[in-house]
């Protein structure tokens, strides 16, 4: 293949077919009771009736909160689900799942789909055991946050914080930022922006989320630009919180959870009422 039709294809395969964002499996890669984790299969539909699978944790007691993770765009969440897994120990429920075309939710991947699941997902979190509307907690990574901010300015609804890891400003620039960092796909980093697609990006929302807000990015990210991380947090509005991670792409809460979980519990203990 000559040089221009490999950057053609680079091109092609971030481009407005966004779907190409989502690399979903089918099968089940970790089973949270076989490290004794106690967990509920959970079964709910996307607002066009495709249907959806969650895992909820619950915790000892009265929950302080529910923490609803978005995972990120590879595997499913039989993969993903230890990065929010950890909180149901420290007292919240924690309620996670995949959207439409990952593990067992039914339906194909794409943009518009991932984030009315997303919707879908918050107005499910409120019917759990202990859940409360002042209380519910948006933990997103990696795309999942992206999705996140879509799903919360389109639909309205109102967290007590929002937790974002990993996370780009738009869908066009973060395209662009992967072809650019590549010397061979260097040439073809303006084609994002005519050919992906502008719809659902976490821009056209993050300036109407008025809730805490913690972003997380890791300076090397090799996935997400630190730049893209850096943009999002500029745009969203106070009450806001920035860390920078030593390294990985959403590695916080697992390579180093001893430094940054203490310091997500405090975050959430001031964000939540009461």
């Amino acid at each position: 293949m000559r040089p221009p039709l490999i950057l053609l294809a680079a091109a092609l395969s971030l481009s407005g077919c966004t779907h190409a964002f989502f690399k979903p499996t089918r099968h089940i890669h970790a089973d949270p009771a076989a490290e004794g984790r106690s967990y509920e299969a959970i079964k709910f539909a996307s607002a066009d009736g495709t249907p959806l699978t969650g895992m909820f944790f619950p915790p000892d007691g009265r929950p302080k909160g529910t923490v609803v993770h978005f995972h990120g765009n590879g595997q499913n969440m039989t993969a993903h689900y230890p990065y929010a897994a950890w909180l149901a120990g420290e007292g919240y429920n924690v309620f996670t799942f995949d959207y439409r075309g990952y593990g067992a939710s039914g339906g194909r991947p794409s943009l518009a789909g991932a984030v009315a699941d997303s919707r879908a997902a918050l107005e499910h979190a409120l019917l759990l055991p202990g859940a409360e509307p002042g209380r519910i907690v948006v933990f997103g990574q990696s795309l999942g946050g992206a999705l996140a901010v879509a799903a919360l300015g389109e639909s309205g609804f109102k967290p007590a914080a929002v937790v974002l890891e990993g996370t780009f400003y738009s869908y066009r620039q973060v395209a662009a930022a992967v072809l650019r960092s590549n010397w061979l796909t260097w040439p073809a980093s303006w084609l994002p922006y005519l050919l992906v697609s502008g719809s659902h990006s976490p821009s056209a929302y993050i300036g109407g989320l008025t809730c805490p807000k913690l972003f997380l990015h890791a300076a090397g990210d090799g996935t997400v630009p630190f730049s893209q991380g850096r943009r999002l947090y500029d745009a969203a509005p106070a009450p806001k919180e920035f860390w920078e991670v030593p390294a990985g792409h959403i590695e916080a809460f697992t390579a180093f959870r001893a430094a940054y979980a203490p310091r997500l519990l405090a975050f959430l203990d001031a964000a939540l009422p009461g």
